[in-house]
């Protein structure tokens, strides 16, 4: 039954905040159509521990829903490797238990669900069967596409297993404890490039493209992961600005590690591997390789049988520019390709064939991802922004050309996956007042089925009771003083005439990221409210989805623009009526965090305090590829990088200050926190600290939350009282 909200609601706590069942509903992952259609099925997380998941399965013909793998009954409870906990981290889901991936075979009658280390092949019918690969921890577990095999990393060494049975076969040749390694991802490709396996089947299974890389010329970083119960020590092969990255190869072999060739990738060695794919007859592997500079982009195609390779296309930056990555990269029946680019200033997409390019979407908008392309329609199906910023939207179009449609409603932020045939399509969506849902849509875009409601205005969802106070998300632009737009949101508690009110600023500032939308923020957002803040929040330049140049402004010169746009923010705030101009302060976590400490330098007294979450402050301690990428190469612009440090300028800090990292941090390593430290110490510079032990650059869990966010408020309510 379907029910509003009671007139009177309770406040929300943090501990309500952060304890279980999450007050979002239930927050499914990694959905997926089976091959044949029938069955969808997703990860779901309990409602009694939200950070644990199981596999369940909704038959589409009928609705009905039934869990085909519990974690807790198949797995033993054994803790994770660092590798595996390292590959969570990348992929941002630090912290999850249970089962995290799983991969159908292609005759839809089983699914390949890995677990604490072991592999599991579980049926329709509920038999879960344990497969009799070797013990340890395995990465990237796979059903190859023909459904011959499984494939997985162990000790750095790729294998497969039959799947009519046999022994697993180790087609490699690591030692499992050097410095090669085969079938990975490497650290940046995984933390920066979007890339999480290093191994790609041919559609057939007649050959594996497996990637070896070998990360002895990469700097060594001591990592003291500092625990509860004592330290663990990691040498850490960490790849700094301006420093060595892995050597990485290429090689094509069968699924008996025969007729082993190695790929041509070119003469130049200090590349990245960004993407590899194969065409969908196999004769063909196309390869990405981006220049170390990431101002050039070429598309290798490559013979399969002896790894020889051509350059298709190439891909150039403009001169105070780079060329960023996408996963719209389509190999089609025909043998053309779609290619995503932002030649024109923005992101589309465009078909190569017979030797040309023909541009398919065009306009002062982007192009996020495609979704799917139906190859026998030809149509294609795409995520972009056409009709706003705010919002991200579904749209189908002729690969022959003509006007996108827009298959999902107005209102909402959206995400799209497809089966293979683009038959069918799985769509999440969110807006400021609803959480995640997730429906089934045909290629018109017309729901079929829900597979996850999560109404809020159903009696039994969790964030119903306190909907009496849910605060609406407004939303408003406002120009800086050299003509910029900058799109901003704001959240309020109830107004009340002459009245003025602390603001809670928060931000995150860096590239390749959009803040402000039309999507759901989080209860937190809510609970800081009901605190007596108002929310606020600001896209600066630099961040994306709004063209090309919006994004350049910060080439070379990291924590200038942005920041001065930050402060933009702060000054409107402060013509606001309803604002107490005293009372405003700001916090950010990783390039938030930076931000915060560049923020507090470059405008004291602006802000009545600042909290830096896990920041980033000399990036010549960051990584190359993301570091590289906006900043150029540290050996040839030196001077770029002193001024877009923090420690430079760390003694104007007047402003109080809550400097927070997580003391097994292996993303943003602690040492960016203590030369912070150790700069204000020495000067004298009063500033508040709060560590946590154990916790990577993901604070969280079950009570670590709550005491995160209670630190944060409370240290913000003694430099800005909420209440007065």
């Amino acid at each position: 039954m379907q029910v509003e909200a009671q007139e009177a609601a309770p406040a929300l706590s943090l501990k309500r905040v952060f304890a279980s069942p999450d007050l979002a509903g239930t927050q499914p992952r990694a959905m997926k159509l089976s091959p044949d259609g029938r069955y969808l099925t997703l990860l779901r997380n309990r409602a009694d521990e939200k950070e644990r998941f199981d596999l369940w399965a909704m038959d589409t013909r009928t609705g009905e829903w039934r869990m085909l793998v519990d974690s807790k009954k198949v797995g033993s409870g054994a803790e994770a490797s660092e590798a595996e906990k390292m590959q969570m981290e990348r992929a941002r889901i630090g912290g999850t238990r249970g089962i995290v991936s799983y991969d159908w075979s292609p005759d839809a009658q089983s699914i390949l669900v890995p677990l604490e280390g072991e592999l599991f092949l579980a049926s329709l019918d509920g038999q879960v069967r344990k497969l009799p690969a070797a013990a340890g921890a395995k990465l990237n577990a796979a059903v190859s596409p023909a459904g011959g095999y499984v494939s997985y990393v162990r000790d750095q060494n790729f294998a497969v297993l039959p799947m009519k049975g046999g022994a697993p076969r180790v087609l490699t040749d690591s030692d499992g404890k050097g410095t090669i390694h085969w079938g990975e991802a490497e650290f940046v490709a995984q933390e920066e490039m979007d890339r999480f396996t290093g191994y790609w089947w041919a559609p057939n299974d007649s050959r594996i493209a497996v990637e070896r890389f070998d990360e002895s010329p990469v700097g060594i970083v001591t990592r003291a992961a500092i625990g509860a119960d004592g330290t663990s020590i990691y040498q850490q092969r960490y790849p700094k600005a301006g420093t060595y990255n892995v050597l990485v190869e290429l090689w094509l072999m069968g699924p008996d590690g025969g007729n082993k060739v190695k790929v041509d990738l070119g003469a130049e060695r200090d590349i990245y591997l960004a993407r590899v794919k194969w065409a969908p007859d196999a004769k063909t592997l196309y390869v990405q390789r981006q220049s170390r500079d990431q101002k050039t982009l070429d598309l290798l195609a490559v013979d399969p049988s002896t790894g020889a390779s051509r350059v298709v296309f190439t891909e150039k930056a403009a001169e105070k520019s780079w060329v960023n990555l996408s996963n719209a990269f389509t190999p089609l029946g025909d043998g053309s390709l779609i290619w995503w680019s932002e030649r024109d200033g923005h992101g589309h997409l465009y078909r190569w064939a017979k030797g040309k390019f023909t541009q398919l979407t065009k306009g002062d908008w982007e192009v996020f991802s495609v979704a799917g392309v139906d190859d026998k329609t030809g149509r294609i199906f795409f995520l972009g922004n056409k009709d706003g910023v705010l919002e991200r939207h579904l749209y189908s179009m002729s690969l022959k050309g003509g006007a996108p449609t827009r298959l999902t409603e107005p209102g909402w932020w959206n995400m799209a996956t497809m089966d293979k045939a683009a038959t069918r399509v799985i769509v999440t969506r969110s807006n400021p007042d609803q959480p995640p849902q997730v429906y089934l849509a045909d290629p018109a875009g017309k729901r079929v089925a829900w597979v996850n409601e999560n109404s809020v205005k159903d009696v039994a969802h969790p964030y119903n009771s306190y909907l009496a106070n849910h605060r609406q998300r407004s939303f408003g632009t406002l120009k800086t003083e050299d003509g910029a737009t900058l799109q901003w949101e704001m959240i309020t508690p109830p107004i009340e005439a002459g009245k003025r009110y602390p603001v809670f600023f928060q931000h995150y500032g860096g590239p390749h990221s959009q803040t402000v939308s039309r999507a759901w923020g989080g209860a937190l957002q809510q609970a800081i409210v009901d605190r007596g803040y108002i929310w606020f929040q600001i896209d600066n330049r630099g961040s994306a989805n709004r063209g090309k140049a919006f994004e350049d402004a910060i080439y070379q010169a990291m924590g200038s623009i942005e920041v001065r746009d930050q402060v933009a923010g702060a000054d409107y705030l402060k013509t606001l009526p309803q604002v107490d101009p005293k009372r405003i302060v700001t916090y950010g976590w990783s390039y938030g965090g930076y931000m915060t400490l560049k923020m507090l330098e470059a405008a004291p007294g602006v802000f009545a305090a600042g909290v830096s979450g896990a920041p980033v402050s000399k990036w010549e301690l960051y990584d190359t590829h993301y570091t590289e990428r906006y900043m150029g190469d540290p050996r040839v612009v030196p001077d770029a990088y002193k001024m877009s440090d923090t420690v430079q300028e760390a003694t104007k800090i007047r402003d109080p200050l809550l400097l927070i990292h997580g003391m097994a941090d292996d993303n943003v390593v602690l040492d960016h926190s203590t030369v912070m430290m150790a700069k204000m110490q020495a000067a004298a510079v009063p500033f508040e600290l709060m560590l946590y032990p154990g916790q990577t650059h993901r604070v969280g869990g079950p009570g670590v939350g709550e005491h995160l966010w209670n630190t944060i408020l409370d240290f913000l309510d003694r430099a800005a009282p909420a209440q007065q």
